[in-house]
């Protein structure tokens, strides 16, 4: 008995030690640039640029493959803070590109709500609460506008409604200079 202890320990041991090396020799780097942009990027993981989150977009504008200014939820600022971090020029939103909305949330009409719980499965922030065959309503301090919830509701009881711009939603606006050619 006290030999297959000392064996079965000896054998974790063994494995132990060979995997801690693994972890050490083989272990491989993320690309910074990637957390650099993903930390600029609003993070509603709306999938309105094209792909499924803010990390697979980062990712793809950091190789190259994607524009930076697909991203609606960013805005114009966004797409700013991307130029100056990868020094490229200022790129509006194009014609394949949504440009971006006021903020808004979500509202749910209660009284039409029949309690499908499919937005609670879309909503990639569980910013919806309740229950099966219960009324839902929205956590409004939790959602993110990403407007996800709105095509599976079956009975089209969700509705996306504009924040009201107050002193803390307020932000500056860009001005916009049109650039004439000089002679």
């Amino acid at each position: 008995m006290l030999t297959a202890l000392l064996v079965m320990s000896a054998i974790a041991l063994a494995l132990g030690a060979a995997l801690g090396y693994s972890a050490i020799r083989l272990k491989v780097e993320g690309n910074p640039l990637v957390d650099k942009i993903d930390a600029i990027l609003p993070q509603t993981q709306c999938g309105q640029c094209g792909y499924p989150g803010c990390k697979p977009y980062a990712a793809a504008i950091a190789s190259g493959e994607a524009d930076i200014n697909r991203c609606p939820p960013g805005g114009e600022e966004g797409i700013r803070k991307l130029a100056d971090l990868l020094g490229v020029e200022f790129k509006p939103f194009g014609n394949e590109t949504a440009g971006p909305k006021p903020k808004s949330v979500a509202f749910i009409d209660e009284n039409v709500c029949i309690g499908c719980t499919l937005c609670i499965q879309a909503c990639p922030v569980d910013a919806i609460a309740g229950a099966a065959k219960q009324m839902h309503t929205i956590i409004a301090s939790e959602c993110t506008g990403c407007e996800l919830c709105v095509a599976p509701c079956p009975v089209n009881c969700i509705s996306m409604v504009p924040l009201p711009q107050t002193p803390q939603t307020w932000k500056w606006q860009y001005p916009v200079y049109t650039l004439a050619p000089v002679k």
